[in-house]
């Protein structure tokens, strides 16, 4: 347990919002780690359980995808994990916790608006792989964390890219390659307002993945990942 009572009783706080019990095997000290920022301690922060938690919320969302949809192809298990393992998700988890409000840091980091969705997601994780590293099972995770991984993958299935397939596109290829999609955009119809002014080409490496046209350079490059993105998740 935390020495400090206002820092324990928070953190059993937190532990009852995630639905576990109060007798539930929680490592304290390795929660309270979970929620302290590097700006806080270069020493000792989250950063650790952060790797850790990356592993552990990647196998839930495996063994949640695999058990609701058995029928699937591995590679839609593949476009539809990274979306559910994005910064983006996975800082909607924390919010619908509340998890800022428990994390430790300094002023200076907490008034960097531009890092909010990469820091909530890092301290998610991390709490992840503090739950985990306290039983070495999933026991204090997939109780409550399955529901939030089932929802979120039925709104992907249901709209695989949210409408923004460049994003989507851009977490299936960083999640798969670490790398980005590159756009070749050029101009086949001078005249403004064309539909098909623009075309465009999304590449991956050597390889091309789709082709869109639109009025716009964004609007192809649109149509171009909304092709690429949707072959990638049926194959």
């Amino acid at each position: 347990m935390i020495f400090d009572p206002r820092r324990s009783k928070q953190l059993q706080t937190l532990v009852q919002k995630l639905g576990l019990p109060a007798t539930a095997p929680v490592n304290w000290s390795l929660l309270d780690l979970a929620l302290t920022h590097p700006s806080i301690s270069k020493e000792r922060n989250y950063q650790q359980l952060e790797f850790v938690g990356d592993a552990v919320v990647r196998l839930a969302a495996a063994e949640v995808l695999l058990e609701t949809y058995p029928d699937a192809a591995v590679g839609e298990f593949a476009a539809v994990r990274s979306i559910m393992v994005s910064d983006r998700t996975l800082a909607e988890f924390a919010e619908s916790y509340g998890l800022e409000r428990y994390l430790s840091i300094s002023s200076s980091a907490a008034a960097d608006k531009a890092g909010r969705v990469s820091r909530l997601a890092d301290a998610f994780e991390a709490v992840l792989g503090a739950l985990y590293l306290s039983t070495q099972t999933m026991a204090l995770v997939r109780p409550w964390l399955d529901d939030l991984l089932k929802e979120k993958a039925a709104e992907i299935r249901q709209d695989p890219a949210r409408q923004n397939y460049k994003d989507a596109l851009q977490e299936w290829t960083q999640a798969q390659y670490k790398v980005l999609p590159q756009y070749r955009v050029r101009e086949i119809q001078p005249a403004n307002g064309d539909r098909e002014r623009f075309t465009a080409e999304v590449w991956l490496n050597d390889r091309k993945l789709g082709v869109g046209t639109g009025r716009s350079k964004k609007a192809a490059e649109q149509a171009a990942a909304k092709e690429a993105f949707l072959s990638v998740i049926r194959s």
